[in-house]
């Protein structure tokens, strides 16, 4: 069962109702401008900078809402990945990232490559980061199926150990590809050749133009993830004991592997992720 927890001027969360709550975190996407005192861009991916990704393909619409949307760079088609801290990914040219990327798909994407532990390399302090809790995001789907968006945490630390309490997990809240299905579950032990994944199921979604809120409560026992207030997964090993960092993030399809469209519709290019609010909780003890 939920509850409603009121925001004075925004749209209410839903939280679940065997809890007392408090805000300790939100970003209502008020103003004419991103606040990066809160967010910081995605740009590299595996140690180089990643042709999909641009610090262009986000705005605010003056109605309290976060808007992303395809951007033409260079001749490519890019978009915006949202981040409150950093980790792996966002450090150029560590060990082994490079060498794994020329191995394997044209030099794209080392994802399952024999690679043991993640290396760290030195990183920026986080924006936002926190551990336990409930995350929710309301948002608005894209329409079309070239691209796919996604609400989620990360750890700084994620793959660096062979322990996911330790080194924390990807907590994938939301994942959609437009392809009438969501996603969400825990991802762990980096993404190398111990890579696992648990309580992460696909459930239908037809699409439409409605808002949707998506939750996580996360707490020493484990993870339940929700979908406008229903629960759709749940998770208890491992769990992470360490503190996390928030994403909202889209990705053009292909560009992981060098097969990807190279022209593109008005309607693809109009086409929108929108994101209402974001926001953290605290069970009151």
């Amino acid at each position: 069962m939920m509850k409603k927890y009121e925001v004075e001027n925004h749209e209410y969360s839903l939280l679940p109702k065997d809890k007392e709550w408090k805000l300790v975190w939100s970003d209502e996407f008020d103003g004419d401008r991103l606040d990066e005192s809160k967010w910081s861009f995605r740009l590299n991916y595996w140690g180089m900078p990643f042709d999909g990704f641009t610090d262009k393909g986000v705005e605010l619409d003056g109605n309290s809402n976060l808007v992303f949307k395809p951007t033409i760079i260079d001749g490519r088609l890019c978009t915006s990945q949202l981040q409150t801290g950093e980790n792996s990914f966002d450090c150029l040219d560590f060990e082994g990232a490079i060498k794994n990327r020329v191995e394997r798909n044209h030099g794209n994407n080392p994802w399952g490559q024999q690679v043991e532990i993640w290396p760290l390399k030195p990183l920026k302090k986080a924006k936002f980061a926190h551990r336990y809790g409930y995350y929710e995001a309301r948002v608005k789907f894209q329409k079309c199926p070239f691209w796919w968006s996604a609400f989620w945490t990360q750890t700084p630390t994620i793959g660096a150990s062979a322990n996911p309490e330790y080194a924390g997990v990807e907590s994938d809240i939301m994942e959609y590809f437009v392809d009438g299905t969501l996603t969400s579950g825990n991802i762990y032990n980096g993404y190398g050749k111990q890579f696992s994944e648990t309580a992460r199921v696909h459930y239908p979604y037809a699409g439409d133009d409605e808002w949707h809120r998506f939750g996580m409560s996360w707490d020493e026992n484990g993870y339940v993830f929700y979908f406008d207030g229903k629960e759709t997964a749940r998770s208890n090993e491992p769990v992470s004991k360490v503190e996390q960092f928030i994403l909202l993030s889209t990705e053009i399809q292909g560009y992981r592997s060098d097969i990807h469209k190279t022209t593109w519709t008005e309607e693809e290019l109009n086409d929108r992720f929108i994101v209402d609010y974001v926001r953290v909780f605290d069970e009151v003890k």
